[in-house]
């Protein structure tokens, strides 16, 4: 059933009416009797009659406040009156000769519109009841709000490009210092072919070729991620698969042994043989590795150990584990060092952008997992972060 208008006047209507019905097999006999009723009554031509189909136009009974059908609502001249029932007829014959009354008394000047919604009521006495320019008025305020949910979405897209290129900026260190000192070791090596002092065996130039080649792939990734991120979203675009952690752990160790050697640092390794398999995405739990060990190897002094451990505690969670032997963090920061820049007094003078603890809780976080610190002061650091463990 369409909403349509009768016009029971001339254009000029005085009095105007809406008949709210729905598409019960009732609804065509109410607007045959409430129309033949009208042209009985109306000889001034004084009423116009518009009935609205609340299935095709649900929008306009949450307008005019509507809690049944059918209604029969006096829109203009105002103060609005509803019927509402099975018996229209009789309650407008009880009402008819009253609305007629309100046509012939003058009209109060109404208050400028304070909103949205009161500028919709405002427009429509100004209109004359119109319920056209209702409709209109309605659709304008849906643009308006869909116009700002864009904007929002638009601007929440720009801060989560500035945060994943800040991110981005952070990670790429490791692996571009990485692929430099294989690359210079390299050059070295072939700067002085022929030189007694210097020989590079095959396999180890092999090694650092493949090193190169691996931190390579993990910038390209980080790139590709950065450009395919998620629309419209800060969420991270995680891409959870079964994931061997333990060994991904001692992958990324061995990436790292150029680091460690530099300052004599034995790494003590726990990790279970009967260790399940995580859920988790590889490329970006190795950022948390790296982030993490990186931390340990800068604060643990030369010659001092480094423990990294994991353990399945539950039937749902992997926890991973990585101490050093550092200064120790205060208690009061435990929760502060995970922001966005944040850093200790002591590394404020310190290069880096104060990033990687925050982006480790965002990755850990987006796997619905927790990372935490447990430290005492003067003795060094544990980092602990959750994963969820994998479910054939």
């Amino acid at each position: 059933m369409q909403a349509g208008r009768l016009r029971l006047t001339s254009s000029q209507a005085s009095l105007k009416l809406l008949l709210f019905v729905d598409e019960r097999p009732g609804s065509r006999e109410q607007i045959e009797q409430i129309c033949a009723y009208l042209e009985e009554i109306d000889e001034d031509r004084a009423c116009e009659l518009e009935v609205i189909d609340i299935v095709q136009q649900p929008y306009l009974a949450e307008h005019f406040k509507l809690v049944a059908t059918p209604a029969l609502m006096k829109v203009y001249p105002e103060p609005r009156h509803t019927l509402a029932g099975q018996n229209l007829v009789n309650q407008l014959k009880i009402w008819w000769d009253r609305w007629i009354v309100t046509v012939k008394a003058p009209s109060v000047p109404s208050s400028p519109p304070e909103n949205q919604l009161d500028l919709i009521n405002h427009s429509q006495a100004q209109d004359n009841g119109s319920i056209a320019h209702v409709v209109e008025m309605i659709e304008l305020t849906d643009q308006v709000f869909k116009l700002k949910q864009e904007k929002e979405e638009l601007l929440a897209q720009l801060k989560f490009k500035d945060r994943a290129i800040a991110m981005l900026a952070h990670d790429l260190r490791n692996p571009l210092t990485a692929v430099t000192l294989a690359l210079g070791t390299l050059e070295i090596a072939q700067s002085s072919v022929g030189s007694s002092n210097v020989s590079l065996k095959p396999g180890l130039a092999k090694q650092l070729i493949a090193k190169a080649r691996s931190q390579l792939r993990s910038i390209d990734k980080m790139v590709g991620d950065l450009l395919q991120g998620p629309k419209g979203s800060n969420e991270l675009n995680i891409q959870p698969q079964k994931l061997d952690l333990g060994a991904l752990c001692e992958d990324v160790l061995g990436h790292m042994q150029e680091q460690l050697r530099k300052k004599s640092q034995p790494i003590r390794l726990d990790i279970p043989s009967d260790l399940p398999f995580t859920y988790a995405d590889s490329e970006k739990i190795r950022q948390v590795l790296v982030n993490l060990l990186d931390n340990a190897i800068k604060y643990t002094p030369m010659g001092t150990e480094i423990r990294v451990s994991i353990l399945h505690k539950t039937s749902e969670k992997v926890q991973v584990t990585v101490c050093d032997r550092g200064p120790g963090i205060p208690e009061e920061n435990f929760d502060l060092i995970f922001q966005d820049r944040f850093r200790l007094q002591r590394d404020v003078d310190k290069e880096g952008y104060g990033l990687g603890l925050s982006v480790c809780q965002q990755i850990v976080r987006a796997h619905y997992g927790r990372i935490w610190v447990e430290s005492i002061l003067g003795k060094g650091s544990c980092f602990n972060f959750t994963l969820p463990v994998y479910r054939s």
